[in-house]
């Protein structure tokens, strides 16, 4: 799993979605035009991500899930929710199911939440742990993993 880089996984994510509700279809939620709103929430949740790699770029530390921090960062979106980068990458796939307009690639969505929080974000809280230690529990404290 290592080797599968968390923009990969929403990729891979994003795919197995439209494969899914194109092979089992189950149950149309969401029918046109109303599936269209789903486009807001994709272009949301990549507003996010990017504006959390430019904050990550300003502030010289590390995005790469399996490298060590060089910096924490507390503020703007990190004020809201330790995890801004997976939290629009989430949206993003809502935004997804809700434009294919099935419930069966909510599945896909449900995984992807899963993996993130029990892979990724437990070696990225580990890895803060390790280089900030009581700050960071300071900062665990305010602030939810999500939102």
């Amino acid at each position: 799993m290592q080797k599968i880089i968390p923009p990969i996984l929403l990729l891979i994510s994003a795919l197995l979605m439209t494969l899914l509700h194109f092979i089992i279809p189950y149950k149309i939620v969401f029918s046109s035009p109303f599936n269209y709103l789903g486009i807001t929430l994709i272009i949301l949740g990549l507003v996010i991500t990017k504006k959390v790699r430019t904050i990550f770029s300003k502030n010289e530390t590390e995005i790469h899930t399996f490298k060590k921090p060089k910096k924490m960062v507390t503020s703007d979106l990190f004020q809201y929710t330790r995890n801004p980068i997976y939290l629009g990458f989430v949206i993003v796939l809502i935004g997804l199911n809700i434009l294919l307009g099935s419930a069966t690639p909510l599945v896909i969505v449900l995984i992807f939440i899963f993996l993130t929080n029990n892979w990724y974000i437990q070696v990225e809280e580990k890895n803060m742990q390790e280089e900030f230690g009581h700050e960071y529990n300071n900062y665990k404290k305010k602030v939810r993993r999500w939102i």
